[in-house]
């Protein structure tokens, strides 16, 4: 049925706005996901957004605890429509049951931020399988519960008197090495082909006016009505 309703949909676009879609997607990837938790600055939350698209990075995870995640759209230059924003606010405890959602999906859970048993950007393993990279408040950092329940810890070499960066430096530096480093290794980093499709029918959906009108005669004219 997707398939069906994408060969309909893109007839809504240009040959040449289509073809971008196809050229994109070949470059999104979810073997990285970035996971904000609680994140409350507008700005440099949407920076992240601005990032992750700009990288080929799918997935973005919204953790909001007690803070509700804003888009700037000004800042987020519309990359949020070509994004999957998946939120988690539906439990008390919404970083602990994110963790266990994406062990679930065989991503490891990655705090960026420095601890004791860390590993330098440069040196973190991407053979070791599919990574879910946390980003905590510039003043807070992430929750004690994240740093107990993560798998492992990232940190970005400093060597100034400033103690961190802010979360959409950080998000822009980690993600540049690592989707780098990423295309020119032999993992297999496209999404599947059901995902392809989810993520082109998405992009149809959000470039297509009233498509939801357009859907509706797509389904219809299945039913022969």
């Amino acid at each position: 049925m997707q398939a069906e309703l994408i060969n309909y949909l893109k007839d809504f676009v240009t040959e040449e706005r289509y073809n971008l879609f196809l050229d994109k997607i070949q470059f999104r990837t979810d073997y990285i996901t970035v996971v904000l938790e609680d994140i409350y600055q507008p700005h440099n939350a949407s920076a992240v957004l601005r990032t992750c698209d700009c990288f080929g990075i799918q997935d973005v995870h919204i953790i909001e605890n007690r803070n509700k995640y804003k888009v700037n759209p000004d800042v987020a230059l519309g990359s949020f429509k070509w994004l999957d924003l998946i939120k988690h606010n539906s439990q008390d405890k919404n970083t602990l049951q994110t963790i266990k959602d994406l062990k679930k999906q065989g991503y490891r859970i990655v705090a960026t931020t420095p601890h004791t048993n860390d590993v330098l950007l440069d040196d973190f393993d991407l053979t070791k399988g599919k990574a879910a990279l946390f980003f905590g408040t510039e003043l807070q950092g992430l929750s004690q519960e994240m740093m107990d329940n993560a798998d492992e810890f990232l940190r970005i070499p400093m060597y100034g008197f400033t103690e961190s960066f802010n979360i959409s430096v950080s998000a822009a530096l980690v993600l540049h090495n690592l989707s780098e480093r990423l295309r020119k290794s032999n993992i297999n980093l496209q999404l599947s082909e059901d995902k392809k499709n989810a993520v082109l029918l998405n992009w149809l959906r959000n470039t297509i006016k009233k498509s939801e009108n357009i859907e509706n005669q797509f389904l219809r004219n299945k039913k022969g009505i």
